[in-house]
């Protein structure tokens, strides 16, 4: 019998965090602050602990990770690694497809990985109360467990057009205790003036951003927790790299190409990072890593790299990244997920020095990519993961017509259990394509703050 399902013990969760950093040809760029110039870590105590923002600034190659976490993570981890031989009978390609599943954690996502971490670090701190933003909800129901976890209060500004659309991930975040708000609200000066200017506005995960900052800063017993983007994030989510290694390991196999959605960064940089170590190190095969973004949204492949807030409002360090424009506000249409102005300075970096790839795939595309890949391996995934299985069919039909015996690996970060009504959408024929129009991005290009070029 071929093997399907390739497995690790407990005993086989990693036990430190893989820092990107250490193995980074140039160092990074230094967040800057309101005057332009560099900002130093305490400039981040207001909203993170300061175990968390040691994390941000570290360059150790090693980040140990608390036993409590790691106990929390054998919930779910380690995930499992699928040999997808029905999609690959189903597409008649040589290719070798393989993935691993995130969707197994009792959020549905790869985002618990970080969301313990950062609620055992403000515990540790003494923090009572955490606020955050989300969009398609799986971050705000990753922390609304977590908050559950530790005795943590969670209050959480959802965009307000996923707050209407999946009403289901809401209801999640409540069931764990959490305070769920349509964002924009007017419970902010950040919300109400983005509702002045714009009553019907469909919010954005910038805006929710600025309001979830704007509580934390003003309240000393609350702290600020983000999902994606920022480099302590990033790092707590290479445990799902790290678990493949060892997984392909076992079976004697290794990646020709690593494929992962991509909106902040954290689901790329989770599975994509541990195998950019082994090449930087020159081990194993030159793997190309692929980053894939939604053609509605594609910060990657069309924004400008410059220095830009984290928030609509202007409220966070200015990061060196790939950004749309912080008053980016994406399409009401697009059901997708991955909705984020900017990227993770640390995959924009390695984007623009061409250690990574990125693509931008439409909309229906990816729904369909989701309907094949469900209909031949049975899990139903999240919006955001058929972006990549988008990518991967792709591929896999391209070694179809080259004849080449690839191996492909994605990240599944998700189920799509709670997203029903964007797929009721496709199958209605009521979703359409949208390319962000050149112009929007030019716009963009002249509202970004003004700093020295880059």
């Amino acid at each position: 019998m071929t093997q399907t399902k390739i497995l690790l013990d407990e005993s086989e969760i990693p036990t430190h965090w893989y820092n990107v950093v250490s193995d980074f040809p140039n160092p990074p760029s230094s967040p800057l602050g309101p005057d332009g110039q560099p900002i130093g870590p305490e400039a981040l105590a207001p909203l993170f602990p300061m175990a968390l923002i040691e994390q941000e600034v570290s360059a150790e190659r090693w980040i140990e990770i608390p036993e409590e976490v790691r106990e929390i993570y054998q919930m779910w981890r380690p995930s499992p690694l699928f040999r997808a031989h029905r999609l690959e009978k189903a597409l008649g390609t040589p290719a070798k497809i393989y993935y691993k599943y995130e969707g197994v954690s009792p959020a549905g996502s790869h985002k618990p990985n970080t969301a313990v971490a950062q609620a055992y670090y403000n515990k540790q701190a003494g923090i009572t109360k955490l606020t955050t933003e989300t969009g398609a909800g799986q971050w705000g129901c990753s922390l609304a467990l977590a908050g559950q976890m530790f005795g943590i209060d969670v209050r959480v500004f959802m965009v307000k057009v996923s707050y209407d659309q999946k009403p289901f991930r809401r209801s999640m975040m409540q069931t764990w205790g959490a305070d769920v708000f349509a964002s924009p609200t007017n419970l902010t000066n950040a919300g109400r003036q983005i509702l002045a200017e714009d009553p019907e506005s469909p919010g954005s995960l910038g805006i929710a951003i600025s309001e979830a900052i704007e509580e934390a800063a003003s309240r000393d017993d609350t702290n600020y927790a983000l999902g994606s983007v920022l480099n302590h994030v990033l790092l707590h989510q290479t445990v799902i790299g790290q678990e493949a290694q060892k997984q392909f390991a076992k079976i004697g196999d290794s990646p020709d190409m690593i494929f992962a959605p991509c909106g902040g960064g954290s689901n790329f940089g989770g599975v994509a990072f541990p195998f950019f170590a082994d090449k930087a190190a020159g081990k194993g095969k030159d793997v190309r890593l692929v980053a894939v973004e939604p053609s509605s949204c594609p910060t990657l492949t069309r924004g400008h790299y410059a220095y830009d807030f984290g928030d609509s409002i202007g409220m966070t360090p200015l990061m060196l990244q790939y950004t749309l424009g912080h008053d980016f506000v994406p399409p009401s249409i697009h059901a997708g997920g991955l909705r984020y102005h900017g990227d993770s300075c640390l995959v924009s970096q390695m984007y623009k020095e061409g250690l990574i790839e990125a693509v931008a795939v439409p909309q229906i595309a990816t729904f369909e990519a989701g309907v094949t890949f469900s209909r031949s391996e049975g899990i139903l995934p999240a919006p955001e993961s058929n972006h990549a299985i988008r990518a991967v069919i792709d591929e896999a039909l391209r070694c179809k017509e080259s004849a080449e015996e690839k191996t492909l690996f994605f990240n599944l970060s998700g189920h799509g259990h709670f997203d029903m009504a964007s797929y009721d959408k496709y199958f209605a024929g009521e979703l359409v394509d949208y390319e962000y129009p050149q112009e929007e991005i030019e716009r963009a290009l002249h509202n970004l703050p003004k700093v020295a070029a880059c």
